[in-house]
């Protein structure tokens, strides 16, 4: 038998009433036959059950991968929004990448990405707004699988970076509370004309929006509600 570590968030956790579990399964269980067994245990999770996506020491992997004992496996609800690590050389276009509770601050992320090579920044902000679907929004709340969503962070700054010729990118996220009026997440990318930069800076909030392990919890009058959870969905996982 082989024991994992399985970590639960956002919608799942809440579902299940825990964010961790420790469980021993058969050699050569997939992490797909693990998602049904929770399910059984906790029929509360198999309301999203098409939309949850798997990930074995924050990479993302197929249903029909086969953990190893120790490793810790991880079941993603489908994200906020609607390749390998390979090497550890670090390119140079990639600036700050970061995730915390702090107000973000803009003009710190456009000083980060600042080069004489660079004759434009593009900057984006992502603020929380008070309307939202009808419903008037209170406050917004993130939650994160912050190892890997560092790491998805990372890696789409770098696709960023091999898709267009930048100087540099910064990300970086809140998490926790996030008040009406308040910055969740920012991007900066400098480059040496405008088109590079806004097409980069473009495609980086889009795919974080997709890929990254990061949740929004939406608290409205008369009550909450997860948002992605009903209609984004992560990478398309077996």
């Amino acid at each position: 038998m082989n024991r994992f570590t399985i970590k639960l968030f956002a919608t799942l956790r809440e579902r299940a009433h825990t964010a961790e579990l420790t469980r021993e399964f058969p050699e050569g269980t997939t992490v797909g036959e693990i998602w049904r067994h929770l399910v059984g245990e906790f029929p509360a999770l198999g309301g999203i059950h098409n939309s949850v996506g798997f990930a074995v020491n924050q990479e993302y992997v197929e249903g029909s991968f086969k953990p190893r004992m120790g490793d810790e496996i991880a079941f993603i609800p489908p994200v906020s929004g609607g390749a390998d690590r390979g090497g550890t050389d670090t390119p140079a276009y990639l600036g700050k990448i970061t995730i915390g509770r702090h107000p973000i601050d803009l003009a710190a992320l456009e000083r980060e990405v600042a080069d004489p090579a660079a004759g434009a920044i593009v900057s984006f902000a992502g603020t929380t707004r008070r309307d939202n679907a009808g419903r008037v929004v209170i406050r917004l709340e993130y939650e994160a699988y912050e190892p890997m969503a560092l790491s998805e962070m990372s890696k789409l700054a770098v696709e960023a970076g091999a898709r267009w010729k930048i100087v540099r990118i910064a990300i970086a996220h809140r998490i926790g509370v996030v008040e009406i009026g308040e910055t969740s997440v920012a991007i900066a990318v400098s480059a040496a004309h405008r088109a590079e930069a806004f097409e980069a800076c473009r495609f980086a909030i889009d795919r974080l929006k997709e890929i990254v392990p990061i949740w929004k919890k939406e608290h409205f009058e008369g009550g909450e509600v997860w948002i992605g959870c009903q209609t984004s969905h992560p990478p398309a996982l077996e």
